[in-house]
């Protein structure tokens, strides 16, 4: 009498877990809660751009309507008829010129800086990597504050200008010291994905093409910028995304003169009461955001450079 064992066939086996890993289902809490919190505040804005204003007080009317988009580019006359009204375009551009002026003058600044960070001895440059994340350790209001008394009238800069014989600056409460506000602030976004980028890289290269007769511009043109290209798309993206919304600098240091996309959106949700409205803003903005994360993925493919949103 003999016994045959029957092995099942490698096929059906059941695939054995890697030791310490965990199965899919174990992330479940996790996706749920991540779900919840980032997936359910987008949705709620998106419902609420179709809902209808009350006629008092704010909140909304659980009707479907389209006015709040309706509303972004067109107004009703004296008889009812609607007609086009470019003051909320005029709004965007402006924040879109803010934002790209920011974004602009962060790299000119960043560029330099993490090139010259990174051919520092790798002692320093984490001591240099340090000093630049610093701002990050204080909260944006206190720094924002801090901004206010250096640009006050009795500031370090007013102070100075007069000592030097220049006369009163000037600059609080004005767009260009909101303006200055936001340069300060997304500074760093663009200098750590820069500074990633070149970390690695072998600047012996340079000196080869330094060797080979190459100028300075042409170093940097040919050798060192494809190499710094990535980390430029990612902080253009770091910079230019927050700063099209932003709002603390441009109310507390630019004193709220100029109406830009964050103080509309803002208004509509308070002093307006105008939910519907300010959520059809917020979309907008979502909207031009994705097109513009799109253009970006579409470019990378082509020219097979790999952008991250990572600091």
């Amino acid at each position: 009498m003999s016994t045959e064992v029957v092995t099942a066939p490698a096929s059906r086996r059941r695939p054995e877990r890697a030791p310490g890993r965990l199965p899919w289902y174990a992330s479940l809490p996790a996706l749920v809660i991540g779900a919840l919190f980032t997936l359910g505040p987008l949705a709620v804005v998106v419902a609420f751009s179709f809902m209808t204003r009350p006629d008092t007080g704010g909140g909304v009317v659980y009707t479907f309507s389209t006015d709040a988009y309706r509303s972004f580019l067109f107004t009703k006359n004296f008889v009812g008829e609607l007609v086009f009204n470019p003051t909320y375009l005029k709004v965007f551009w402006t924040s879109i010129e803010q934002a790209t002026i920011t974004t602009v003058v962060c790299l000119v600044l960043a560029f330099p800086l993490a090139l010259w960070i990174a051919t520092r001895a790798p002692r320093l440059q984490t001591l240099l990597m340090l000093a630049v994340t610093i701002p990050f350790w204080t909260n944006l209001l206190v720094r924002t504050y801090a901004w206010i008394l250096v640009l006050a009238k009795d500031g370090v800069v007013n102070t100075t200008s007069m000592a030097l014989g220049f006369g009163p600056l000037e600059l609080l409460y004005t767009p260009t010291a909101g303006q200055l506000g936001l340069i300060y602030t997304f500074l760093p976004f663009m200098v750590l994905p820069m500074y990633s980028s070149l970390a690695g890289f072998d600047f012996r290269l340079a000196e080869a093409a330094y060797d080979l007769g190459a100028h300075k511009s042409t170093v940097i043109r040919r050798v060192i910028w494809p190499l710094a290209r990535p980390g430029v798309v990612s902080g253009v993206l770091l910079v230019f995304i927050p700063a099209l919304g932003s709002y603390v600098q441009p109310v507390l240091l630019g004193g709220g003169k100029v109406l830009l996309i964050g103080n509309l959106i803002a208004a509509q949700f308070g002093d307006s009461r105008n939910w519907p409205f300010g959520a059809a803003l917020s979309v907008i903005i979502l909207l031009l955001l994705g097109l513009a994360l799109l253009g970006v993925r579409w470019w990378s493919r082509r020219t097979g450079t790999t952008v991250s949103l990572s600091l």
